[in-house]
């Protein structure tokens, strides 16, 4: 099996198929039944867990986006910093229509005492009340803010990273696109999470993990539709950036999949294309683990190999040190 080819375990790691029974045993609708306002309340109640964390701060602010005042939390390691740290801009998932700041606070600790770098964390617009590519214009101006205030965390504006997770990989993938295109700000490194950037429906993995391990496909479909309110937005390499025919000159990429995941080989594929245009990348398909692991940090939802993943990222945003 090649680097860019994944395939899955025989079965979930233990404490994924703990999981798995945990969650199925839940007396609640599934989230495409609901009407999106519903989905966000189930998705929230769902994300709110605590992690003992210990970080010098943590920071709710809002920034200057495009439609008005955008929100973000800011996560600091430390209460100095000689300059030289890089700046992470994270984007939370939830298929562009759930999630928040708050579903994924225990993750965007974890990074930032993992990695010893401040994470601000961006509330970008959701669909279907803010379809493509509002979201991803807010995330492109909470990164134009970022290069503009890094100095006042003690970090470097010329090592800039964009992070996400699921939907948010996505946007970090499109915002590293559309900065390179518009000459915008430097990225120094992406950092993509089981992201969705191109068609899933004909991969193995889609149809082998469509049922039974948290994201579904129909669920997947579900946000697709909502997330694109014109049929035309399919052909936008914003949207997604696997049909991007020019991946040159972007910024190096770390690309995590994981096994049991209906998406998984599109991330693999997009960490393939961009290593076919020059662009250096660090891969990693988590064989054992599920879509969703990377926020998976707390009980009673911890999973063990969570953790390579974040020590994974580490490693990768110390390179970027001077």
């Amino acid at each position: 099996m090649s680097e860019f080819n994944p395939g899955r375990a025989v079965a979930p790691d233990p404490d994924v198929q703990s999981f798995l029974s945990l969650y199925n045993s839940l007396d609640t609708p599934a989230v495409h039944e609901l009407p999106p306002a519903e989905a966000r309340s189930v998705f929230e109640e769902f994300g709110a867990v605590s992690v003992d964390i210990d970080l010098h701060s943590v920071t709710d602010r809002r920034i200057e986006g495009p439609a008005g005042e955008l929100p973000v939390r800011v996560y600091d390691p430390h209460e100095t910093a000689d300059g030289s740290r890089p700046f992470v801009v994270f984007f939370h998932g939830g298929g562009f229509v759930t999630g928040s700041v708050d579903t994924h606070d225990a993750a965007c600790r974890k990074l930032a005492a993992e990695t010893d770098c401040p994470v601000t964390s961006v509330g970008y617009r959701l669909a279907p009340e803010h379809p493509f590519p509002a979201g991803l214009r807010d995330c492109y101006a909470a990164v134009e803010w970022a290069a503009s205030n890094a100095g006042a965390f003690g970090a470097d504006p010329d090592r800039l990273v964009v992070a996400g997770d699921s939907a948010g990989g996505t946007l970090a993938a499109a915002t590293a696109l559309l900065a390179r295109d518009r000459d915008g700000p430097d990225i120094a490194h992406q950092v993509l999470v089981y992201p969705v950037t191109g068609d899933v429906t004909d991969t193995a993995a889609y149809e082998e993990n469509a049922e039974g391990y948290f994201l579904t496909a129909e669920l997947s479909d579900w946000y697709h539709e909502l997330y694109l309110s014109d049929s035309i937005q399919q052909g936008n390499v914003y949207a997604w950036p696997r049909l991007c025919r020019d991946l040159s000159g972007l910024p190096p990429a770390t690309v995590l999949t994981a096994g049991f995941d209906p998406v998984r080989d599109d991330g693999a594929a997009y960490a393939e294309a961009l290593a076919a245009d020059g662009v250096p990348v660090t891969y990693r398909n988590f064989e054992g683990l599920i879509h969703g692991f990377f926020t998976m940090v707390a009980d009673p939802v911890a999973l063990d190999g969570t953790q390579l993943a974040y020590d994974l990222i580490a490693e990768e945003l110390a390179g970027l040190s001077p």
